[in-house]
């Protein structure tokens, strides 16, 4: 039995007649006679074949040869086809086709490193670059089906490379920049990659962060990698070099700025992606060349309402699905992507405002954590810069809550700058619920499912609910699905599709309002449940963070004899606030009041940060793991490790109390 929802608000933006009348979106409705949005929504996910169609012609996709059929279902619709008989090879449409264009002369990618160096690459020099770097590989022994893994900071070099694979038909592997070997080696000897591409190190609040050491020894446990290519971006040249070992600026700078890309299907794997998973095998999502990057820009073009002018600046690593999406996304769309490298509070908590202000981004992608860290320091840091270039804001990674999301609209966005909440995975290439910037928006909340996604919210028996918590699934293939999991199909239909016959399962809690807005609530997985009662961490972590006292919260459920589970929150305290038993009782207390007597923690546990990813995921399993001394799971693709030590310190001094309790008589 759903739970019923009481999230929402009041409208906090409504469209301009400027936002609304120069939309892509808008454009789009009116080129194909479709008087309102819902119009557009159904005829979506009815006529998918006029769709797509129309999508491609939005993008100015170019085959090499046209598909004759749009979509084959004929072995079920977790394992569709698309653009049946085509050729396509992705990288013409994002660098290729613009030279001898006026794009040729733009910037394409705009690079900030972390010491404050900068580089700009116009389109004709990024074509010039990819090229050369796919003879270099080609040197090396790569072609097409072969796995190349990239393992890079935020460097223009990871761009690079990342296309330059992909022109020659390889697959492109690519890593968090923060894994440890043994994450590394699991995912690069999954994948079977034949070529590494790492760098020296990077920097990190001001610290050298080695990577070679770190790569060569995950290389060395995966016998198929044969080749290492290093970049040298702390410009030295003290890195180990092994036998097989090249350095990038021996290799790649000689070789000819011409390169004929290979003409692959339009449905031969471009990507493997590994999720961030912290129990049992990663999982690696496979992506097309029509599928992952077509799926990208069509969400930057009707949701996010990127234009060729604008400037995007998405906080992210390649190694999660954010970073190919914005790469693939503004160079099919003929836009100019910012990247970073380094940390967003050094030297000073203003580094973020500082880059919107240098490189006049227009279109700013944030996570709801990032913003309830910065949040510490108040507005000072934010009201230095000008931030008149931004037009757009994005947020992905985790649910809001209403104070965090209130702060950036109005402090970063002036109250007049629409955020365009965005949510969906590494497996479906993008979203599949988004905010746009032509309906209006509440605090927190999705104008519902991007055009093209069958989107539903449905009760334990599948029925469409509204009003009330539900499971998020689709109820139609869309061109970004993955192609299943790398060599392991059972568990790819076992994970989406074994629960609803032909219906895509996502994982998420999510609900629609009264006025037809939607909310994600959080993973299904991390449900909690007191005494009969399904609770979702997100509703408690939005109530603790209205505490003055608190800046960031984390929600799990223990195994309680009583209640089936108790609720534990973990809260970080913003300066000044002092943790103790007064201040967590008072905590208690706030929650009981808010969500009910029945949903009391049974324990506040003041901690100095939360774990989480480098792209903002709180890490849940690994809180509930850690804190009841459990095995934690895979650590590599967290943000802070560290942080997993205080919560299990606070679950052994819980459990230090209760062996100290009495029994009762």
């Amino acid at each position: 039995m759903a739970d019923a929802f009481t999230f929402g608000g009041d409208i906090a933006w409504r469209p301009s007649p400027e936002y609304r009348d120069r939309s892509r979106l808008a454009s789009f409705m009116r080129r194909h006679n479709l008087a309102t949005y819902d119009d557009l929504l159904h005829r979506s996910v009815q006529d998918l074949d006029w769709f797509w169609g129309a999508v491609f012609d939005d993008l100015g996709i170019e085959f090499y040869e046209p598909y004759q059929q749009l979509l084959d279902t004929s072995r079920g619709i977790a394992w569709s086809r698309w653009c049946v008989g085509a050729r396509l090879n992705i990288v013409h449409n994002c660098v290729d086709k613009w030279i001898g264009t006026p794009t040729e002369s733009k910037a394409a990618l705009r690079w900030e490193g972390e010491e404050g160096a900068t580089r700009v690459l116009t389109y004709g020099e990024l074509h010039a670059e990819v090229n050369r770097c796919a003879h270099a590989l080609r040197e090396i022994g790569v072609g097409t089906g072969d796995r190349v893994a990239l393992f890079l900071p935020m460097c223009p070099e990871l761009v690079i490379a990342f296309f330059a694979a992909i022109k020659l038909g390889a697959m492109v592997l690519p890593l968090f920049s923060g894994y440890g070997a043994d994450a590394l080696a699991a995912r690069m000897g999954d994948a079977e990659a034949s070529v590494l591409v790492t760098a020296d190190g990077f920097r990190r609040r001001g610290q050298i962060v080695r990577m070679k050491e770190t790569a060569d020894l995950a290389a060395d446990a995966v016998p198929s990698i044969r080749r290492v290519v290093v970049v040298s971006r702390l410009g030295a040249d003290d890195a180990p070099v092994r036998s097989r070992d090249a350095r990038w600026a021996d290799l790649v700078p000689r070789q000819s700025g011409r390169c004929d890309t290979v003409r692959t299907e339009a449905e031969d794997p471009l990507m493997l992606i590994y999720t961030s998973g912290t129990t049992g095998r990663p999982k690696g999502a496979v992506h097309t060349h029509c599928g992952f990057p077509i799926k990208a820009a069509q969400d930057l073009a009707h949701c996010l309402d990127v234009h060729d002018t604008d400037t995007m600046f998405w906080v992210t690593d390649m190694g999660w699905m954010m970073g190919p999406w914005e790469v693939f996304g503004m160079t099919l769309l003929g836009g100019t992507m910012v990247i970073y490298d380094g940390a967003l509070d050094y030297p000073g908590p203003d580094r973020l405002w500082a880059l919107v202000e240098r490189h006049g981004v227009t279109i700013l992608g944030v996570s709801p954590t990032l913003i309830r860290a910065l949040m510490r320091h108040g507005d000072a840091p934010v009201r230095r810069h000008d931030l008149a270039s931004l037009r757009v804001m994005g947020s992905t990674g985790e649910p809001w809550n209403p104070e965090s999301w209130r702060w950036l609209f109005d402090t970063a966005g002036g109250g007049r700058i629409p955020i365009v909440n965005y949510s969906g995975g590494t497996e479906v290439s993008g979203g599949l619920v988004s905010g746009n910037v032509l309906t209006p928006m509440k605090p927190c909340s999705f104008a519902g499912p991007p055009p093209g996604i069958a989107a539903d919210v449905v009760d334990d028996q599948g029925r469409s609910i509204r009003g009330q918590v539900g499971e998020l699934v689709v109820r139609a293939p869309w061109i970004g699905m993955t192609r299943g999991f790398w060599r392991d199909p059972e568990r790819y239909e076992q994970t989406y599709w074994s629960r609803f016959p032909g219906v895509w399962v996502h994982g998420d809690w999510a609900a629609i309002d009264a006025d037809g807005l939607w909310y994600i609530l959080g993973r299904s997985d991390d449900t909690i449940k007191i005494a009969g009662k399904r609770l979702g961490p997100a509703e408690v972590e939005s109530v603790l963070a209205e505490h003055a006292a608190v800046v960031e919260a984390a929600a799990i459920g223990v195994p309680d004899p009583a209640t089936g589970q108790a609720l534990v929150c973990f809260c970080v305290l913003r300066p000044g606030a002092a943790p103790g038993a007064a201040l967590a009782d008072e905590l208690k207390a706030h929650v009981a009041t808010r969500l009910g007597k029945p949903l009391r923690p049974a324990a506040i546990e003041f901690v100095c940060d939360i774990p989480k990813t480098r792209n903002a995921k709180v890490m849940r399993r690994v809180i509930r793991s850690a804190y009841l001394g459990q095995d934690a799971g895979d650590l590599s693709s967290l943000e802070n490790p560290q942080a997993v030590e205080d919560v299990r310190r606070a679950g052994l001094t819980r459990a230090g109390r209760r062996s100290r309790t009495p029994p009762p008589r």
